[in-house]
């Protein structure tokens, strides 16, 4: 095999997703699954999944994580990767530790995981690896021995990640009346967190007034953004704002909110505007109802014309920066130097995650980390 497809020491990739319901009946289990522990009553729950409910009880993320792992496989046969690529989900089927058994029993012995979340934050990043160390610890205790596993470094700022973003932006402003387009105002929207969860995202060096989260999606807007006015001629007004929030109204989460900001343009005279999910990689279900259907709904309510540009999804181009960033990973366990490809003024971001990185709340162990027992 050549070096430059040679994935050893791997030998399997792990697409680690969220999960989400795939019918009525799943929704308020699945709600349960995700707010374990934090004793909610069943009530409110069904209330939380009225969401789910308005669009039958189906959340798009499982769908679109088959096509993402249909474009996985495409891209690695296309290109000679001979490499078993395996789904598991933190809350619902098909469920993480069922898919590392399967791997373990079938004799994977070092596995690459990409989680589906691009940028660092304790849930975007150390709850995963949080999960992959209980998976691991429950094979431990059937009497298996488990596999090592490596968490993919964030690809928030890798071309295959950004350029299709950049052209679901070129699609969107071109699907304005003619008239607004050149006035129409760029909003990039990501997942509010709580601010003490944003400070302290990301290596210790960069914990600090929205820490790295905040830090890297801004580098992203920056990018999309000027590769919009590259291609357009038009420099674009833009912001980063936030949408999903779900914590205690007395908890200081990342402001502003998507649809308060929309109001705020409005009220600023703007013309139009295209929304921009950066913060997620498919259309799930904070997409589908948070942008799609109450922002549309906002806009239409203040006479405001508002597209929603493409989430990256199984672009091909993503699917081959997956392969790159396995490749990547896999020749710098052998030994060898790499080029390790990221735009902006960032950098690549780190293999392994450092002691103190995106902290828990509560102390808990987590797999590949500077802090993991197989580190």
């Amino acid at each position: 095999m050549s070096d430059e497809r040679d994935p050893s020491p791997y030998d399997a990739l792990l697409l680690l997703s969220f999960g989400g319901p795939e019918g009525p009946d799943d929704v308020v289990p699945f709600l349960a699954n995700v707010t374990r522990g934090r004793g909610i009553p069943e009530e409110r729950l069904k209330e939380v999944g009225q969401h789910y409910f308005l669009f039958g009880g189906v959340s798009p993320i499982n769908e679109q994580n088959r096509t993402l792992l249909d474009a996985l496989r495409e891209d690695f046969a296309e290109h000679g990767l001979d490499l078993p690529v395996h789904w598991g989900n933190r809350n619902w089927s098909p469920y993480l530790t069922d898919a590392l058994r399967e791997l373990t029993l079938a004799g994977h012995r070092r596995i690459a995981v990409l989680a589906t979340s691009a940028y660092a934050s304790y849930s975007g990043c150390r709850q995963y690896r949080e999960n992959l160390a209980d998976s691991l610890a429950a094979l431990t205790a059937e009497g298996l021995s488990p596999p090592r596993v490596d968490k993919l470094r964030h690809y928030f700022n890798h071309p295959g990640f950004v350029r299709p973003m950049v052209d679901g932006v070129l699609k969107s402003l071109a699907e304005l009346p003619a008239e607004v387009r050149s006035d129409a105002h760029l909003a990039f929207t990501t997942h509010s967190i709580p601010r003490s969860a944003a400070d302290t995202s990301g290596p210790v060096a960069e914990h600090g007034d929205g820490g790295a989260y905040v830090r890297q999606h801004l580098d992203v807007a920056r990018l999309i953004a000027d590769a919009v006015r590259e291609e357009t001629g038009v420099a674009h007004p833009w912001r980063l704002v936030y949408q999903s929030r779900s914590g205690a109204p007395h908890i200081p989460w990342l402001e502003p909110d998507v649809c308060d900001h929309l109001e705020e343009l409005h009220s600023a005279g703007a013309r139009a505007a295209v929304m921009v999910p950066i913060g997620f990689v498919s259309d799930h279900m904070e997409v589908l109802y948070d942008l799609d259907t109450e922002a549309l709904a906002k806009a239409a309510e203040l006479g405001l014309p508002v597209r929603r540009s493409a989430t990256v999804g199984a672009d091909p181009r993503f699917a081959a920066a997956v392969r790159e960033l396995l490749l990547e990973r896999a020749a710098t366990e052998r030994g060898r130097s790499v080029e390790r490809c990221a735009l902006g003024s960032l950098g690549p971001s780190h293999d392994l995650c450092p002691i103190g990185c995106c902290p828990a709340r509560a102390p808990r162990p987590a797999a590949a980390g500077a802090d993991s027992p197989c580190a």
